[in-house]
């Protein structure tokens, strides 16, 4: 039987720091829920913004999948590996913290505000070699489809993660319906809606809202207005 859990937008911490202001759906940091500690090796799904000139300073991570999505603006990256970066929307960026690494994240602009998505994903191997990689994804391929951007495989569409995990990206118009089918029937899918209203598997979502999908491998989704979303397909 499909087990379904909603996470309404207004219902995710709220930090709010000035500089910083951040929506978390799972517990993280000073926000703490047991009944929100992640959707199986969906870890952290937070939704930042941060203000010009500001950003996280160098701070040390292991052992985890780290996936950073910009939404507007540019974000700054640099790490202990030497790697020194700009993404902005378009981009993806992964970080595999592995045996450990140390990075910084920064507004790239001193007065435009950043918006991202930071993902962190439970790895399948532990202490592997630290990693950082970014590409540019044509989002206009998302229109009416499930784009790709991420997978367990390096040779595959987007960028590659330890773990058994696919995303998608996705912008349809209204009106418009579409099933996704699991690439792993013992996963689980998390439908994370960036704008619009959007119909899963007779649930109804807006701007900001997730959704939690156990034990369906076919999900069908339908836009109510023009919609942009990500689906996270993930270890349960």
């Amino acid at each position: 039987m499909a087990k379904y859990t909603l996470h309404k937008a207004d219902s995710r911490g709220d930090a709010n720091h000035g500089w910083l202001h951040s929506k978390h759906t799972f517990s993280f940091a000073g926000y703490y829920n047991a009944e929100r500690m992640n959707f199986g090796a969906l870890r952290v799904l937070n939704d930042d913004y941060v203000a010009g000139g500001m950003g996280f300073g160098r701070h040390p991570h292991s052992n985890m999948e780290i996936i950073s999505i910009p939404l507007e603006g540019e974000l700054a990256h640099n790490d202990s590996m030497g790697t020194g970066s700009v993404i902005k929307k378009g981009d993806i960026q992964v970080m595999s913290a592995g045996t450990g690494i140390e990075h910084s994240e920064y507004n790239h602009s001193e007065t435009k505000p950043v918006r991202f998505l930071q993902i962190w994903l439970i790895p399948n191997k532990q202490n592997v070699e630290p990693r950082y990689d970014q590409l540019s994804i044509d989002f206009d391929k998302a229109k009416n489809n499930f784009l790709q951007i991420l997978s367990p495989e390096k040779d595959d569409d987007g960028v590659w993660i330890h773990q058994n995990a696919w995303f998608h990206w996705a912008d349809f118009s209204a009106g418009y319906e579409r099933e996704y089918v699991l690439k792993d029937k013992h996963n689980g899918l998390y439908v994370f809606v960036l704008k619009g209203d959007v119909e899963v598997s007779g649930h109804k979502l807006e701007s900001r809202d997730g959704l939690g999908i156990v034990g369906e491998e076919h999900v069908t989704i339908k836009a109510d207005t023009q919609a942009e979303f990500l689906l996270m397909e993930v270890p349960v």
